[in-house]
């Protein structure tokens, strides 16, 4: 699984923070990982770099699953953390609900 990071111009995107957003989102979709070729993470500060507000940086993910069309999901929150953490387990829930779906249709 190839694991994307990228930043806006009001979120210093250092190789610290991009590996340890990598390696929080392989680890929380380890399970996926056979089904899953790569996933994108757009981090952006909705404020424009001005004061933080309770959910003003933005991750949206997007993941590139064999045989699937993209799944991409959306979350807010006050800081990085908390917008990938947040990010990552909604796409680990829409991925386990696609892939069960496409189950039940075999």
């Amino acid at each position: 699984m190839q694991v994307q990071i990228r930043t806006d111009n009001h979120i210093e995107g250092t190789d610290a923070m991009a590996k340890w957003a990598s390696t929080t989102i392989k680890d929380a979709l380890t399970r996926f990982s056979g089904q899953i070729t790569r996933v994108e993470a757009h981090l952006s500060d909705l404020n424009g770099g001005k004061k933080n507000t309770a959910e003003s940086i933005q991750c949206t993910m997007e993941a590139r699953l064999e045989g699937h069309q993209p799944l991409a999901v959306k979350h807010l929150g006050a800081n990085l953390n908390q917008a990938i953490e947040g990010g990552v387990e909604k796409l680990g829930r829409l991925i386990d609900s696609t892939l069960g779906r496409a189950t039940a249709k075999v």
